[in-house]
């Protein structure tokens, strides 16, 4: 679907691609960062966007400094949560007053909690997390999930039951911990990139279908 190319600023002078995709009318407007290891080209990514558009919603894609750059290592928090807060800013201007919320894939999702939980994004009114990664594969923990205490946003985690970044039981421990503030939904046989296996029976693009449609009504609630 068509989109518009935008050059979102930082603070500290250089600049990061973004990507606009908005459907006629609008009844949302989400904040969509890319995982660790694929920009916000990608088709899983496009593939988010084309659907939430849809659905209805629309969608800002932003790159990280490392991903513009070319690199594969992933820049420092403090340059990350800059530009989840530089995006969510230009996200606000072409928004034109929809109801604003901030997420994304894996990497993506856990740094704009993060860069939330350091200082409140402007005008965003919750996130949505497709695939939290609450550890690394085989090393079960929730360390990194202790930030997500001081965010007093609703939260939706949009997760497969067969994540091997975030193991089940841990998982549901964080949302309980959360209270109301979270909704977990899980996705049976899904696994981090919510691919289920053939003996399912159901296609990977009819799986991630479903995960948009809860995210559409979440966000529209």
């Amino acid at each position: 679907m068509p989109t518009e190319s935008l050059t979102i600023a930082l603070d500290n002078g250089e600049t990061v691609s973004g990507r606009w995709q908005a459907p006629a009318e609008a009844k949302a407007c989400l904040v969509l960062a890319h995982g660790a290891g694929a920009g916000m080209t990608h088709r899983s990514m496009a593939a988010i966007a084309d659907g939430l558009e849809a659905l209805g919603v629309a969608t800002l894609r932003y790159q990280f400094p490392y991903m513009e750059k070319g690199g594969k290592r992933v820049d420092a928090p403090p340059v990350t949560h800059a530009a989840v807060q530089a995006a969510v800013a230009a996200a606000l201007t072409r928004a034109d007053g929809l109801p604003l919320f901030a997420g994304g894939r894996s990497f993506g999702g856990r740094m704009t909690s993060q860069a939330q939980a350091k200082a409140p994004l402007p005008g965003v009114r919750g996130l949505v997390f497709f695939a939290f990664p609450l550890h690394p594969a085989g090393k079960p923990a929730a360390d990194r999930a202790e930030h997500l205490q001081a965010i007093t946003l609703p939260m939706l985690f949009l997760q497969g039951v067969n994540d091997a970044l975030a193991e089940l039981g841990l998982l549901q421990g964080v949302v309980a911990n959360l209270g109301s503030r979270a909704t977990l939904e899980l996705v049976d046989a899904a696994d981090h990139s919510f691919h289920v296996p053939a003996k399912t029976g159901r296609k990977d693009a009819e799986v991630l279908a479903a995960v948009l449609r809860i995210a559409a009504q979440w966000m529209s609630v």
